[in-house]
């Protein structure tokens, strides 16, 4: 069993950053691939971006590609996701994910990840 804690969700104007951190419990963190969903109200949960066992291999949409960029520490069990430029169209829950099945490979399909934290806030105002 992996346990995911995101924090680090809040409220900031648009353009400011902030940078989320989802802590994982369990041994094999590291053997993960690891990813980042957002559910924003009235919208199906989207993929934003994901990172190989190593960090060596990342994955992002289209819609955060050069304004986000997600990192991990094995030695931490955590994982991070750096926002900057933030628009209001990023208002969504965050939530962290865990692929238990791959450690190279980084999907953006939802349905892959097996493990999921219960998300965080981010609230980008106008």
């Amino acid at each position: 069993q992996v346990q995911l804690v995101e924090s680090g969700g809040g409220l900031v104007q648009a353009g400011g950053s902030l940078r989320l951190s989802c802590v994982a419990s369990g041994r094999t963190f590291s053997s993960y691939v690891m990813g980042w969903f957002r559910q924003a109200p009235g919208k199906e949960p989207e993929f934003v971006a994901g990172i190989s066992w190593s960090g060596g291999t990342t994955r992002y949409a289209d819609s955060v590609k050069g304004r986000f960029t997600i990192s991990r520490d094995n030695a931490k069990n955590t994982v991070y996701l750096q926002m900057n430029s933030l628009k209001p169209e990023d208002t969504a829950v965050y939530y962290c994910a865990a692929d238990s099945g791959r450690k190279m490979v980084v999907t953006d399909q939802r349905e892959q990840y097996d493990y999921w934290g219960q998300g965080t806030q981010v609230t980008v105002s106008s």
